[in-house]
């Protein structure tokens, strides 16, 4: 599997973010009917739990106790990553993208038929869901003391997320 694509955002004035890079892993599955499936199986299987389908929320959020992960099943969407002035991001079916606690995220736009499976590491199955500007004083804070995982989503016990979110606290 190649290396994901990862996205380093500021603090933003709306939402804390994270030191923490975005993980995109492009086409990380290939596109068919059973992909919601596989991306449930792949996860769960992985150790990531509080598995749901649905889509992404049309308001900037973001959680402060709990990593992400956003596997697209099926359709396509612009997602705002970091706020009101972060980055527009392009996803598709078969794209994964690994959002550290803090990250804010909003749809855009998006097809019909977009269909995320989305789910937490284990034991952050219980997050909070917080609009933009939501959190206290001490959200950044909070969002940087969520324990990393244990395994990457997408590619288990030795993946690219050990690595990059490893680095990025050295």
């Amino acid at each position: 599997m190649p290396e994901p694509e990862t996205l380093a955002l500021q603090p933003g004035t709306d939402v804390p973010n994270s030191v923490l890079p975005v993980l995109l892993y492009r086409a990380a599955f290939m596109p068919g009917p059973d992909l919601a499936e596989r991306l449930e199986a792949t996860f769960h299987g992985n150790g990531w739990r509080g598995l749901w389908r649905n889509g992404i929320f049309a308001w900037h959020h973001f959680h402060d106790d709990a990593h992400e992960v956003l596997g697209i099943a099926s359709g396509h969407a612009v997602v705002q990553l970091g706020g009101e002035a972060g980055p527009e991001v392009e996803l598709e079916a078969g794209d994964v993208v690994v959002l550290p606690a803090g990250t804010g995220h909003k749809r855009l736009s998006s097809s019909a038929d977009l269909l995320v499976i989305g789910g937490y590491p284990a034991g952050q199955e219980d997050y909070t869901t917080r609009r933009a500007g939501e959190g206290g004083d001490d959200v950044a804070a909070r969002c940087a003391a969520v324990r990393l995982p244990q395994t990457d989503p997408v590619a288990g016990d030795d993946g690219p997320l050990l690595r990059a979110w490893t680095r990025s606290q050295d």
